[in-house]
């Protein structure tokens, strides 16, 4: 039975895995098209990643609760088009700003120890990197460092694509180890300087990905939603910071607006919940063995 949904799992989903989809969003006054986070799976994948999960769980040593903090060493990249900080070379203290923010969003569950930078000027990969792209692919191969509980964090610029970020999941690791990974916008790190998204909670958002947790308006109003129970539903992502804001009318309590994985303005989002926590513990626990 474990076979049989692995190799439906690798067989369905592997691709999408790699190469998450892109999801619209659109920044309110600015004009200006953006993406908030380019880290989406298809209903199918969902599904059959869940299956799997499940039977994973009730495999011996598998559990949801952390025993002590969960340590994450984390392989910053810099990718920039030139030697400038506006070119994407970022200084060494906005690189520590944005592990001191995961440290922060997901205490006491884990810490986030950096392991080292690397600096790489390469106008190709600055623009260009995107989902499923070639120059992902070269810049991932060259540049990850580590084993599947180690975090590495791909700064670039997306030039002209408006991509904030995206991630992989846990359940991909096994079929594409060098594409584990995030990549974040540069500007997104705290101090950075894309309004509104500039406080590091990008990078909080993707790292929640790779830690297996999916946007909190997975699934719109129907269950089961994002997989963790004690996240309200909602039917869409959230826009600025809509206090308030109720879009599933049969859910008790306002939409989750404020929590890291949905998609309000860096000053809003400020917690997980404990079901999101206890979730990303099991797929740590399940997929990236220490």
């Amino acid at each position: 039975m474990l076979y049989s949904a692995l190799s439906l799992l690798f067989s369905v989903g592997a691709a999408v895995f790699a190469s998450p989809v892109e999801s619209p969003f659109e920044i309110p006054g600015g004009g200006v098209r953006q993406l908030r986070c380019g880290t989406n799976l298809s209903d199918i994948a969902i599904r059959t990643a869940e299956q799997e999960f499940a039977i994973l769980q009730d495999q011996p040593g598998v559990s949801a609760e952390a025993d002590q903090a969960i340590p994450i060493n984390v392989y910053c990249n810099v990718i920039s088009k030139d030697s400038t900080q506006s070119g994407g070379n970022i200084p060494d203290s906005q690189i520590m700003s944005q592990i001191k923010a995961l440290n922060a969003a997901f205490s006491p569950s884990y810490v986030f120890k950096p392991a080292g930078t690397a600096r790489v000027t390469n106008p190709d990969w600055f623009d260009n990197v995107g989902p499923g792209t070639t120059q992902q692919t070269s810049m991932k191969n060259s540049l990850r460092k580590g084993g599947p509980r180690d975090l590495n964090i791909y700064f670039v610029g997306f030039t002209g694509n408006g991509l904030l970020g995206y991630a992989t999941f846990p359940f991909s690791y096994k079929s594409n180890p060098k594409d584990d990974g995030v990549v974040l916008q540069y500007s997104t790190v705290p101090g950075g300087t894309m309004e509104h998204f500039n406080e590091g909670k990008t990078g909080v958002h993707e790292v929640g990905h790779w830690l297996g947790l999916y946007h909190t308006f997975q699934g719109g109003c129907s269950d089961p939603g994002d997989y963790v129970g004690d996240t309200p539903a909602e039917v869409s992502p959230a826009s600025g910071c809509p206090t308030g804001r109720k879009t599933c009318p049969k859910v008790s309590g306002p939409d989750p607006v404020q929590n890291y994985m949905d998609y309000s303005y860096d000053s809003c989002m400020n917690q997980f919940t404990t079901g999101q926590m206890a979730r990303a513990v099991a797929e740590t626990k399940t997929y990236r063995p220490s």
